[in-house]
């Protein structure tokens, strides 16, 4: 079977954006400057991100929602982007995951107060890949579903049951992390490495990965991240590359050994308002790359430029350009 397409499942989240001048101490008030809400975590982020770009192949997604006017925003959402929605269930008596996602303005940094909602309610049993003719399957997010996060049928965690179920038809995996304690994204994510086929992590994952200081004093060290990158190729020869992405640029290792280096787009500060999903948008760039065939520089260069037309909004997607577009863009502003 010729497969096509990339499904997004199983993470689903109402992310509450908030935008306040500085972080406040304790006991004290802080002025809310804005409040949006919008879709968020890898399903809803990946999905609509890729669709923006216009993938040139379907985008579907997965997973469970609760069957309230937030899983119903969510799901009308994807539906009026055109992705495929059949395996998204809004489920009676579950409430939908939410996010509270505090921006604070003088440094442009993020807060996160999550609520584990109907994603703790997930159950390897609610993604059917032998429904779907995709060539990619993108998953998330460890550390953040209560029952995948426990063993499954004789596995070390639901997750494991889904790769292997997954590889099992044929589909590729991707896996997105979140930056939880590295003790947990260890013995979480660590099992799950020989049954994927491509690694798209920050730096912070990177590390708790890997034992590796690829973050010193605030500033990525990049010579660490190839190692980190080096280290997990060599150890795992089913994954087709790695990827590790930072604020200034993004390094990634492929099968064969080869290393590329790409550095970010030149964002003017003026026309930041916030990062939330940017790191969705650059896995999305490099997916797309992924699928259709390129070479790694032109996925990377598409990731940073989609996740640099990211941040003019506080919500997670809703400002990606057309995947030429976001190129365009990209040139104009200017590469690091």
């Amino acid at each position: 079977m010729s497969r096509s397409g990339i499904l997004c499942g199983l993470a689903w989240c109402v992310d509450r954006n908030i935008t306040i001048p500085t972080w406040p101490v304790e006991e004290t008030v802080s002025t809310v400057l804005s409040e949006v809400h919008q879709g968020g975590c890898p399903s809803f982020n990946m999905s609509t991100a890729l669709q923006r770009l216009g993938a040139p192949f379907p985008v579907s997604a997965a997973g469970v929602l609760g069957k309230d006017a937030d899983g119903q925003f969510l799901r009308q959402s994807c539906v009026d982007l055109g992705i495929d929605c059949s395996q998204v269930e809004l489920r009676e008596g579950l409430q939908t995951s939410y996010v509270v996602v505090v921006t604070t303005k003088d440094t442009g940094k993020r807060t996160f107060f999550s609520t584990p909602g109907s994603n703790a309610a997930e159950t390897p049993d609610d993604i059917d890949f032998t429904k779907s003719n995709a060539k990619i399957a993108h998953l998330g997010l460890p550390g953040f579903h209560d029952k995948l996060d426990k063993p499954s049928n004789g596995d070390a965690s639901g997750w494991i049951t889904i790769l292997k179920k997954a590889r099992a038809t044929g589909i590729k995996t991707n896996l997105e992390m979140a930056s939880f304690e590295p003790t947990v994204i260890k013995a979480l994510v660590l099992p799950m490495l020989p049954l994927l086929d491509s690694l798209i992590i920050n730096d912070f994952e990177a590390a708790a990965l890997t034992g590796l200081k690829t973050v010193e004093g605030g500033k990525t060290d990049i010579a660490q991240c190839r190692a980190a990158l080096e280290g997990l190729i060599e150890t795992h020869s089913n994954l087709d590359f790695a990827v590790i992405h930072f604020p200034l640029g993004a390094i990634a290792v492929l099968k064969n050994g080869a290393v590329i280096e790409q550095p970010s787009v030149n964002v003017p500060k003026s026309v930041i308002v916030g990062s939330n999903g940017a790191g969705d948008c650059f896995a999305a760039g490099v997916l797309l790359g992924y699928h259709e065939g390129w070479d790694m520089q032109q996925g990377m260069r598409l990731g940073h430029a989609a996740a640099a037309t990211s941040l003019r909004s506080a919500g997670t997607t809703t400002t990606v350009l057309p995947w030429k577009e976001c190129l365009a863009l990209a040139d104009q502003w200017g590469w690091r």
